[in-house]
């Protein structure tokens, strides 16, 4: 207990700390720890995704609530097996799952995020691609996947970025990914009226 409340209390930038990503609904439900096995991979990795992403983002936009952070292998595994949502261990390495590199040897980290602000301005009608193509211009963002509840979104910090933004909200599918002639330049048109 004492080295957990330990690992809670790690400060990964000045507004987060680790305890705030290993929350979760399913491990609390089905009594299944959520603890890293790696907690020093799983450290350097969160405070990548903090520092170089959701500080700017809270900087620019006010409060973000985390939805969905770290999640254990063991954890992972039983969300895939039971419907939850959540891809394979093999899919989730550098993921969700932060104390994993993936097949290549990089280190990443994902957290599912709602920015508070912008999900008023998407409650009243404001669209998703707002916030997409904001991130996409601004930061060093490995993956973007956006989804229809809260304008919520995984925001992932990866050692080799694929800068790749997919939704699940109207209109589905890729927004951009290497290689779409969308890709490069100035979209500030999008997100005229944001920070």
């Amino acid at each position: 207990m004492k080295s957990l409340e330990e690992l809670g209390r790690v400060r990964l930038s000045p507004n987060f700390y680790m305890r705030d990503f290993l929350y979760s609904e399913v491990a609390n439900l089905h009594g299944i720890p959520n603890i890293p096995e790696e907690p020093d991979l799983a450290i350097a990795a969160g405070g990548k995704l903090c520092t170089e992403l959701l500080e700017p983002l809270a900087a620019a936009f006010g409060g973000i609530s985390v939805r969905s952070g770290y999640r254990s292998p063991t954890l992972n595994a039983y969300c895939n097996a039971h419907g939850y949502n959540c891809g394979s261990n093999e899919r989730n390495r550098a993921n969700h799952i932060w104390d994993l590199r993936d097949a290549d040897g990089h280190l990443g980290a994902t957290a599912c995020v709602v920015v508070r602000s912008f999900a008023d301005l998407y409650a009243a009608g404001a669209d998703w691609r707002a916030m997409a193509w904001w991130i996409h211009d601004r930061l060093p963002y490995g993956k973007l996947m956006f989804f229809p509840k809260l304008a919520a979104f995984n925001i992932q910090w990866h050692e080799r970025p694929e800068r790749a933004i997919y939704s699940y909200v109207k209109p589905r599918g890729w927004l951009t990914r290497p290689g779409m002639a969308n890709h490069a330049g100035d979209h500030s048109d999008h997100y005229a009226g944001l920070p």
